[in-house]
């Protein structure tokens, strides 16, 4: 009898620790969720109060008029900064001798546009125009702008969102150049074409640009998937396209981080986002942003270099060119990185965000205050 009650005690411990194992085997199994989704109320989806009847009906006689009136006064400051320089050293001369075009080379130098920029531009001058043309003002300042916009115009094919469904877009950047207003902003642009956007919060080591993000998202219409606060951005990433995936957004914009510890973190961070997008969705992602603030003059010249090296670069987003005299940085950016710029930001307001056009910007760059073409 003892060794019978000896064999069912036994039989009952081992039965009970089969079940506990099983139990805790079953809770393993089931992951705990790396990303949540943020949905939009429906009563803050709408960004902006609709215009007035008035507004809307200027709008409707004169949208390309006021288009480049808005760019033009955005691009005030840099007018007023080394092309009012320019505009100093050539207006009012009948000939330029070789002392002006000795000042005309440290005008340039000394623009927010990069040394190597700028000696490109000069010597491109002296090489395509005859001693004759060299000595009329009117015909350095044509070549000068013509120049300008070579620079600018990469010849990179438009952006073409439907090629991909859903259409992935990475935005890389530092801190503080404006990169979540920036993919908030973009949001807004591509939901009033009637796109269905979904926003994720890749930024998981800054509560604050989850939270910016999660606004922008109510002010959209845009849901967005977040993370736990330090958690794998990556695999939110990766959550985000794989749900977009499966209920057919037509477009995902993914924020990632923009300070680490060291610059070789951060970078190798955003390397392995990228390869984890592309395990994901094959050729995911369709576009990378770099954003850049323009009042960071030659500084945003190293900083995008930064990032050229690290990443592939498709595109530049150039911010803030509204609240500075260094948007001559554009040129320099363009030229030593042959990346084109995708948009331009020349205000506070969604469509102050603008896709970028060489031709028009290099217009109202050169543009005297009373409208005509500078010469």
């Amino acid at each position: 009898m003892i060794i019978l009650a000896v064999v069912i005690a036994v039989l009952v411990i081992v039965i009970a620790l089969a079940t506990r194992r099983a139990s805790r085997a079953e809770k393993v199994s089931r992951p705990p969720p790396s990303a949540e989704i943020v949905q939009p109320k429906a009563a803050e989806a709408v960004p902006e109060a609709p215009p007035a009847e008035e507004e809307r009906e200027e709008e409707e006689e004169a949208p390309e008029d006021d288009r480049k009136k808005a760019l033009r006064a955005g691009l005030a400051k840099t007018r007023g900064g080394f092309i009012a320089r320019l505009g100093a050293l050539l207006s009012g001369k009948k000939t330029i001798d070789a002392e002006t075009m000795d000042r005309l080379e440290e005008v340039l130098v000394g623009a927010d546009i990069g040394f190597k920029t700028s000696q490109k531009i000069f010597e491109a001058v002296k090489k395509a125009l005859t001693r004759e043309q060299l000595t009329d003002p009117e015909t350095i300042w044509a070549h000068i702008r013509g120049q300008s916009e070579k620079i600018l115009e990469i010849g990179a094919l438009p952006l073409d969102l439907t090629r991909a469904r859903p259409f992935v877009i990475l935005v890389v950047g530092v801190n503080g150049v404006g990169k979540t207003t920036t993919i908030g902003k973009l949001a807004a642009k591509y939901a009033k074409h009637g796109m269905r956007v979904l926003l994720a919060a890749g930024d998981t080591f800054r509560a604050a640009a989850t939270e910016q993000l999660e606004i922008w998202g109510q002010r959209t219409g845009a849901p967005v998937l977040r993370g736990k606060e330090g958690s794998d951005p990556s695999s939110v990433i990766f959550d985000a396209v794989k749900k977009a995936q499966a209920e057919n957004y037509d477009v995902v914009i993914a924020d990632t981080a923009g300070r680490l510890h060291t610059k070789v973190d951060l970078m190798e961070e955003l390397q392995k986002v990228r390869r984890v997008l592309g395990k994901a969705m094959e050729g995911a992602p369709h576009e990378t942003f770099l954003v850049v603030d323009a009042t960071n003059g030659q500084n945003a010249i190293a900083q995008a270099a930064l990032f050229k090296q690290a990443m592939a670069l498709t595109g530049i987003i150039l911010t803030k060119l509204d609240g500075t005299a260094k948007g001559g940085v554009i040129l320099g950016i363009s030229d030593e990185l042959s990346v084109p710029v995708r948009y331009i930001g020349i205000g506070e307001k969604v469509d102050d965000l603008r896709e970028f056009d060489a031709h028009e910007f290099v217009v109202a760059l050169y543009e005297h205050e009373d409208g005509s073409a500078a010469a």
